[in-house]
C-alpha cells in the first residue's frame, strides 16, 4: 500500500492517478470524506499538521509521497517508521540546492530535506523546477480579455507537466531510487510571453502580452502573499539564485518517454483556459 499525501493537489492528484492505472494500492489522504478521487484508491481524512490523527492512514503502508514544509514533519516521519513504512519519497524542489535558511521557500524545502534524511527511511528526493501548471495563474485575465501581464518576464523556465512528476514519483515508491535526488524539468525552457503564446495557438485566440517592470511586479506580489515570499521569489527571480532554465533527462531516464512539452500541457488543459 502507498499512502499519497497532498492527495487533491496539482501534484499528489497525478500521483494518485498514475499509482491507480497501474493497478496498485493507493491510498489518499484528503480532509474532506466527499473528495473526488480516482476510481481504485482509497481515501483517508486526516492532516499532516496532526500526526497523532495519522495511526489508521499509515496501518499496512509501504512508501509515502510527502509534501514539504510541514511543522511536525519529525514527528510524522518518527510514526510513519513505527507504522512499518519503509520509503519516503519527497515532493521538494529546486531552490532546496541552495540550502538557503534566509530564504523563506529553500529554508521549509531545505528542512524538510533534512528531516527525511535524518528519519532513518529510504528516500527520495523529487526536485522539480517550475509547474506547467503555474500558467493556470493566467486564468482571471484570459476570461477578462485578450491582454495577459506577466511578472519577470525576462526569466526562463523549463516548467514541467505535473504528471510527469507523478509518473517518476510512482516508480519511485515501488522502490530501486532509494538515496536519489531527481532533478525534473521539462523538455525546453520558456520565458513567460512564450508560454502565452503558446496558449494562443492552442486556443485559437490573439493574445496580447504585457511584460511587467520589477516594481509593477513586486506591487503585484506584496498583494498576493506575505513578504518573506516576495522576498524568496525577489531572490530567485531578480537576484538570479534559482537556475530554472536547466534542462534535465530525468524524466526520460527514469520513464521511458519523453517529458511532456507545455504545448501538449495546455493542449491537455484548454478547457480550464476556455
Amino acid at each position: 500500500m502507498f499512502l499519497v499525501t497532498g492527495a487533491t493537489g496539482n501534484v499528489g492528484r497525478e500521483v494518485v492517478s498514475a499509482l491507480a492505472a497501474a493497478g496498485a494500492p493507493v491510498r489518499a489522504l484528503v480532509r474532506r470524506p466527499d473528495a473526488e478521487l480516482p476510481d481504485g484508491a482509497e481515501a483517508t481524512v486526516g492532516d499532516l499538521n496532526d500526526p497523532g490523527a495519522l495511526t489508521g492512514a499509515l496501518e499496512g503502508v509501504e512508501g509515502v509521497f510527502l509534501m514539504s514544509g510541514y511543522e511536525n514533519l519529525p514527528g510524522l516521519l518518527t510514526r510513519a517508521r513505527d507504522a512499518g513504512v519503509r520509503r519516503i519519497v519527497l515532493l521538494s524542489g529546486g531552490s532546496a540546492t541552495l540550502a538557503d535558511l534566509d530564504n523563506a521557500v529553500s529554508r521549509y524545502m531545505t528542512l524538510s530535506e533534512r528531516a527525511v534524511r535524518e528519519s532513518g527511511l529510504d528516500w527520495t528526493f523529487l526536485r522539480p523546477r517550475a509547474f506547467m501548471s503555474n500558467a493556470l495563474r493566467w486564468l482571471p485575465q484570459l476570461r477578462a480579455g485578450d491582454t495577459v501581464r506577466v511578472q519577470f518576464p525576462d526569466v526562463a523556465a523549463a516548467c514541467i507537466d505535473p504528471a510527469d512528476i507523478a509518473a517518476v514519483a510512482a516508480l519511485a515508491l515501488a522502490g530501486g531510487h532509494e538515496g536519489q535526488v531527481h532533478d525534473l524539468t521539462g523538455p525546453v525552457a520558456l520565458r513567460p510571453a512564450e508560454q502565452v503564446e503558446v496558449l494562443a495557438s492552442v486556443l485559437g485566440r490573439e493574445l496580447r502580452v504585457v511584460e511587467l517592470s520589477n516594481d509593477e511586479t513586486r506591487a503585484e506580489l506584496v498583494a498576493d502573499m506575505p513578504q518573506a515570499y516576495v522576498d524568496a521569489f525577489w531572490n530567485f527571480y531578480v537576484d538570479g539564485t534559482l537556475d530554472e532554465a536547466t534542462v534535465y533527462p530525468t524524466v526520460p531516464d527514469v520513464t521511458g518517454r519523453p517529458a511532456r512539452t507545455f504545448a501538449e500541457w495546455a493542449g491537455a488543459h484548454a478547457d480550464a483556459f476556455r
